[in-house]
């Protein structure tokens, strides 16, 4: 996995990547900042298979972005990670330094709250959460930053209600949880975050008020879900997946490259382009 001197590399690693649109956001970027000489990659890579990849990266490598289930496995590989990835255990961003050194960071986090103040939501008195997956504990620690209230979290059996009163208390937010047969009840909050697979809350799609504020569905494909079409019918704001993808990924092109701003218009551009393609 050598290069030239110029060259500089990077990729994201999980299983499966096949349909990942990382590669998509990074190159547009790559292409918009006049980075001829990068390139990015995808590679299938599980946990087992992970030190290994790790061991043969040689200097041209300059970072790597991760998705599931590497987000935590990488940890004990790096030689340290920001706050913001210790807050929840997740790494999904790996910058390889000049002195040499791996460094993890989590810019899904950073990357919600830009995709919500760009909707114009600053801060909220009250949120809800549908799940109580890996992206709802980057949800709630999203949610630290801008919910001055209570967060309900709607969820599927007491132990992961017992994990999301968990992450709230290391989070310092107020976590009140409800079982998922009262998910419709969630659709009343000023601001809704789906984090649950797709299919999952096509039945609320019903269940949505008459004036429903913001839907943050982390979903991006198939799109838009049931739930975030029925929504903007009825005139309430809907944040996308895509649009959390694009804003970490921005953040991710910044770590790498050293390039601020990265080209937020270009990345969602081709991300749209390449979802529609598909």
């Amino acid at each position: 996995m050598s290069g030239t001197d110029s060259q500089r590399r990077a990729a994201v690693l999980g299983s499966p990547i096949a349909h990942s649109l990382s590669p998509v956001l990074h190159r547009a970027a790559y292409e918009e900042l006049g980075l001829g000489d990068w390139s990015y990659d995808r590679f299938d890579v599980d946990e087992e298979a992970l030190p290994g990849f790790f061991g043969q990266l040689g200097p041209e490598w300059a970072g790597l972005s991760l998705t599931m289930p590497l987000k935590r496995a990488v940890i004990p590989l790096l030689d340290g990670i920001s706050e913001t990835a210790a807050s929840v255990e997740a790494v999904n961003t790996v910058v390889f330094t000049e002195d040499g050194r791996r460094v993890g960071d989590n810019t899904d986090i950073p990357g919600m709250v830009a995709a919500l103040r760009e909707r114009g939501i600053e801060q909220v008195d009250s949120a809800a959460i549908l799940g109580a997956g890996a992206t709802a504990s980057s949800a709630l620690a999203a949610l630290a930053r801008i919910c001055t209230g209570e967060v309900v979290a709607y969820v599927r059996s007491a132990e992961r209600a017992a994990e999301m009163r968990e992450w709230g208390e290391r989070l310092d937010v107020e976590v009140r949880t409800k079982d998922w047969a009262d998910a419709a009840q969630a659709l009343h909050a000023p601001l809704v975050i789906a984090t649950t697979p797709a299919g999952t809350t096509d039945a609320l799609a019903t269940a949505i008020p008459e004036r429903p504020a913001t839907l943050f569905d982390v979903l991006y494909d198939p799109w838009p879900t049931e739930l975030a079409a029925r929504w903007s019918a009825y005139a309430g704001s809907v944040v996308s997946g895509l649009d959390l993808l694009v804003h970490q990924a921005v953040l991710q092109v910044e770590q790498m490259t050293g390039c601020a701003p990265a080209p937020l218009d270009a990345m969602r551009k081709a991300g749209e382009h390449a979802l529609a393609a598909h």
